[in-house]
This record gives C-alpha cells, sequence and structure tokens, in this order.
C-alpha cells in the first residue's frame, strides 16, 4: 500500500503531495520515508511542476512524526546515529522550487522535518503544534533546528521543553510566526493550492532563484546546528524500553494556547 499520494495538474503546475496513512494520524514509516525522498528527486527533473502542495490525508493530523512502528537499527557509536527523518524534506533532496505546507490536526515531532523544509505554513482552525520528544525521554535536536529557524527562541523551547502537555494553536503559532495564515475548518489545502497557483504562473528561473537566496540565508547556521543533532540524540535519548514505559504511562491531558 503507497503511504503518499500524488498529484500534479499540468495546467496550473502545482503538485499535491498527501501523505496518506490517515489510520496513523500520517505517521512517517519506512516506506514513506522513501516514496518521499523519491517524489523530491523526481520533481527536480519534472520542469512540469513549478510549486508544491504538502499536506495530510484526513482531519485529525497533518502528521505525527515518526511512526513508532518503524524499526531503525542504530550502530553502538553516538557518532553515528541512523535518522530515518533527516533527509525526507525538499530541501534535502536540493528541490529549490516552493512547497507550501497545509496543516489540519495535529502536526507534531517528526512533522517538523517536513514542516521546517517548506517555504510556508497554511493552517486550518483545528491544527495544532506540539514536540513530545521530552516527554518520552528523548532529545528534541532536528525538530528544535528547524523551528528555530522561523520561530522565535523563547517560543521553540517552551514547546521542546513542555512536551505533552501544551499544544500550540494555530492562532498562537500565526502569532509568532510558524504559520502564514489560518483558514476555515477544512480550507488549509485549498488555500495552499490557490497560492502555488500564483507563485507557479511566474517565471520559474525567478521563483527558484528566490527560494534559494531565502534558504542560503540561513543555510550556514541550520547546517551548524544540525551538525549536532545525531550524537546530542545519541547521548540524550533513553534506551527504546524505557521510551515505550513512558509512552505507555503518559498523561493525556494538555492544554492548548
Amino acid at each position: 500500500m503507497t503511504a503518499l499520494r500524488t498529484t500534479t495538474d499540468k495546467e496550473t503546475g502545482v503538485a499535491v503531495v498527501t501523505l496518506d496513512r490517515p489510520e496513523r494520524l500520517n505517521a512517517i514509516d519506512l516506506d514513506m520515508v522513501a516514496q518521499l525522498r523519491s517524489t523530491w528527486s523526481e520533481f527536480r527533473f519534472d520542469d512540469s511542476v513549478r510549486a508544491v502542495v504538502l499536506t495530510g490525508a484526513g482531519d485529525r493530523a497533518f502528521s505525527t512524526g515518526l511512526d513508532r512502528d518503524a524499526e531503525v537499527p542504530q550502530p553502538a557509536s553516538p557518532y553515528m546515529l541512523d535518522d530515518p527523518l533527516a533527509s525526507i524534506g525538499p530541501k534535502a533532496s536540493a528541490l529549490w522550487k516552493p512547497v507550501i505546507a497545509a496543516v489540519n490536526g495535529m502536526a507534531c515531532g517528526g512533522a517538523f522535518y517536513l514542516l521546517g523544509e517548506s517555504d510556508f505554513v497554511i493552517a486550518d482552525e483545528t491544527a495544532t503544534f506540539f514536540d513530545p520528544h521530552t516527554t518520552y525521554g528523548m532529545v528534541s535536536a532536528y525538530e528544535s533546528v528547524y523551528l528555530a529557524q522561523r520561530t522565535p527562541f523563547g517560543e521553540v523551547a517552551r514547546m521542546a521543553l513542555m512536551g505533552t502537555a501544551e499544544r500550540v494553536s494555530a492562532r498562537r503559532a500565526y502569532e509568532v510566526g510558524l504559520v502564514s495564515e489560518v483558514t476555515a475548518r477544512g480550507e488549509s489545502a485549498a488555500a495552499a493550492v490557490r497560492c502555488a497557483s500564483v507563485i507557479a504562473s511566474y517565471p520559474p528561473a525567478a521563483v527558484q532563484g528566490t527560494v534559494r537566496a531565502l534558504w542560503s540565508a540561513q543555510e550556514a547556521t541550520r547546517t551548524a546546528a544540525l551538525s549536532q543533532a545525531p550524537h546530542l540524540i545519541a547521548l540524550g535519548n533513553l534506551p527504546p524500553t524505557d521510551q515505550a514505559k513512558l509512552f505507555g504511562a503518559r498523561d493525556r491531558g494538555f492544554r492548548t494556547r
């Protein structure tokens, strides 16, 4: 079963990429990892695709990050961590075409790998954002770095450190700059397509050059920060069995702000 659904409107030049595991809250399994990488690579060579919308199937979640059932063997050294999500974003595949994320429902944890490499984010009024890592004895490294590129430091720190106890509403995400527009329920994808259609109507070389210039403005700091992530995770994470115990005993209550 495919974990990713892709459609392209050849007339407008807009491709819509949908994380398609709604029964698992669009959690990212290893099949989806491979399909995302392949999709971004294909888009690099497809001149009919001039802008991309990235969204999640269903109305409960954009994505809840890495599927907890995914088995990723790790080397013993903290300097050789294998993070399967590190290369799932469009920029990691050198795709310098604009990508607009449309968020409905929950976006948490590993979802920030994708949101962090989107050019801007549109959310509907049901969207919430949170980072559960610390609650379960895991280091929020990649997620925090990606968020820090577009959100004030204090907001990132609060989200990362409060774990599952708090969720950031779509309105608050708009106020701090994580989200550029808040729509009515179920309208985020349509709003993103409208933006993508406008952008795709412009000369593509100018658009892609602008995307590349925007990302070059923060590339040095982002690259340096991400280079610290693997061994911080390897040194700071609890063993998987201890993480699972915390996950099973979690308090399901939370505050939305």
